[in-house]
Parts: structure tokens; sequence; C-alpha cells
């Protein structure tokens, strides 16, 4: 069974042209998926219900791949779940993107290549990010309450107070144990 999908990024955008096109090819209206949402939201709740509601054998139908997806990465992880159902699509502006044929096949092959390969060059430029930053004595992450603290406890620490009172000075956005660990450091740095 075809199974359409239309989408458009702003409410003001009017889906017609799609839904002409969709029942042109011999998609029933009753089933097409609508939504007025951006594509980069990987929550889209009608394509959701659309996959979520596919059987082996139906084929989703849409006008251009960027109504389906907004990255290769998104399109290839779309794909594989409609694949998963033992389901297919067809592209009708990019017309060798028909995963009813075997050349269609082919090609979304070497999208789903070009997919890996770019998810892998963005894992090691974060990687190579995160080294350059750590040699520089960046660890990145969020900054942690204790060096958010630590000034403030290290000075009631030298005017002689105690773990809990500095915790309920503090209004309580330090806890006592981490008071504890600022004072074994303290303590630390003081031995010779």
């Amino acid at each position: 069974m075809y199974i359409g999908y239309a989408r458009a990024s702003l409410d003001t955008q009017n889906l017609d042209r799609q839904l002409d096109e969709l029942t042109a090819y011999g998609v029933d209206p009753r089933n097409i998926y609508t939504e007025k949402i951006t594509g980069t939201r990987r929550d889209r709740p009608e394509l959701n219900r659309m996959l979520a509601q596919l059987r082996p054998g139906d084929v989703i139908v849409f006008v251009e791949l960027t109504r389906l997806g907004r990255s290769l990465i998104d399109l290839v992880n779309i794909v594989e779940m409609i694949e998963q159902k033992g389901a297919a699509f067809i592209s009708l502006k990019e017309r060798m993107l028909d995963t009813t044929t075997t050349e269609g096949k082919l090609i979304f092959g070497v999208f789903a290549v070009l997919a890996e390969f770019e998810r892998n060059r963005l894992s090691d430029r974060i990687k190579s990010g995160l080294q350059a930053a750590k040699t520089r004595g960046n660890v990145g992450g969020r900054p942690s309450k204790r060096n958010q603290h630590f000034t403030a406890v290290e000075l009631f620490y030298q005017s002689g107070k105690g773990a809990t009172e500095i915790h309920r000075l503090l209004g309580g956005v330090i806890s006592i144990s981490t008071i504890q660990r600022i004072f074994r450091d303290l303590r630390a740095k003081e031995q010779p």
C-alpha cells in the first residue's frame, strides 16, 4: 500500500502542492500523513506515527528527500527504520531513490556509506577537539560545584568554621561531603 508523507517547515507554508503530487501518483488521501514542523527536529509526531504503523510491503511516497529529513545521517536512520519494517520508499523528485528497485537500493546504499563516513568524521573531530582542549588544561563538561564554591569554602575554613556551618552559610548549595573533601585537599596543601 502507498503511504504518503508531506511536511512543511512553517505553519504559514502550504502543503497543497505536495498533497496534489502524492495523490496524482496514486496515494489515497486517507493514507497521507502531514505535519508542519521543521525537519531538523528529531521528534516529528506524524512521521513517528507513520513509521509505527508501517507493515511489510508498504511503500512510503514523498515529494522530495528534504521533506523526509534534513541531514544525510537523519535520512539514513529513517530509511533504516522503514527497511526494518519490511517497507520501501519512493522520492518523486529524486526518481533514482526508489528502494522498490534494485538500482534505488544501490543508490541509497551509497548514501548510507557516505552518512557513516560523515558520522565517523564528526566523531574524529569531536575527539580531536577534546584532546586539544585537554592539552590546554580544559577538560570540558559542566563546571563542578566544587570548583565554583572552592574559594568560599577555603575562606570559611581559614576562619575556623566547620563543614556543617559552611554548608548552612552557603544555603546548602554544596554538600557537607564535598566540603569535607575540600577540607582534605586544603590540609594536604598545608603539609610540607
